[in-house]
């Protein structure tokens, strides 16, 4: 397995929160995470990329406790809903900043400028940009240290339908390079598209663990339809 999560909780509130849940996954897997706002799935993302520290359980990725911060960083990429980018600083320059933090050479920069198509847009403010775009930097500053594990929280959220797809191709991609990927998401159709996996949780408990298929199948996809 490469990753495997145990007995993980964090609790917000009575209602909101992780309740202690525990899988594995194996390299190569595509996985939804889905359920109601508030069930915990971007809990569990924050906590699978080091963002959050859980109240108790762990986390390993190929073997690594997600405490080893400057190991995870090589590990896991995570691509929040809203981009953890400095507005008023250049694409160019966010770039610089995480490549640093990420102890990876610049010449990464220039390969992640061409892949994203963001060349033209290298001198330009994260602020000036569309969210498409914005987008398209979040997911580029992800992959500078070329980590097998990647994290998407809400992928297409506010997203128009041409940087949907758009986004969709880069996950296809991604995977079929033999990243391994978790993304969160409330849109059945996208499930449908992209998973192999469906992981669903219902007030931090996970309710339900399968393919896509089963899940659609399912008496919980009538009982708690997202």
């Amino acid at each position: 397995m490469q990753i495997k999560i145990e007995n993980i909780t964090r609790i917000y509130t009575e209602s909101r929160g992780l309740q202690p849940v525990s899988f594995t996954v194996e390299k190569g897997e595509l996985i939804a995470v889905i359920g109601h706002n508030g069930a915990g799935k971007s809990t569990l993302l924050k906590i699978m990329a080091g963002w959050l520290l859980p109240d108790s359980g762990t986390v390993t990725v190929d073997g690594i406790n997600l405490k080893n911060r400057l190991a995870v960083v090589k590990k896991v990429g995570f691509v929040p809903e809203t981009p953890n980018l400095f507005e008023f600083f250049s694409v160019e320059y966010n770039l610089k900043l995480f490549a640093h933090l990420f102890h990876v050479p610049f010449v990464r920069i220039e390969e992640i400028l061409r892949e994203f198509n963001l060349l033209p847009f290298r001198n330009s403010k994260v602020q000036d940009l569309s969210k498409g775009l914005r987008q398209r930097v979040s997911i580029g500053r992800t992959l500078l240290a070329d980590p097998p594990l990647l994290l998407f929280d809400e992928p297409t959220s506010g997203l128009d339908f041409e940087m949907t797809n758009e986004v969709y191709r880069m996950i296809r991609d991604f995977h079929g390079a033999g990243k391994t990927i978790l993304f969160t998401s409330h849109r059945s159709e996208e499930i449908k598209t992209l998973a192999t996996r469906v992981i669903m949780l219902h007030q931090g408990h996970m309710v339900f663990d399968g393919s896509p298929q089963d899940y659609f199948q399912s008496d919980l996809y009538e009982k708690l339809s997202i």
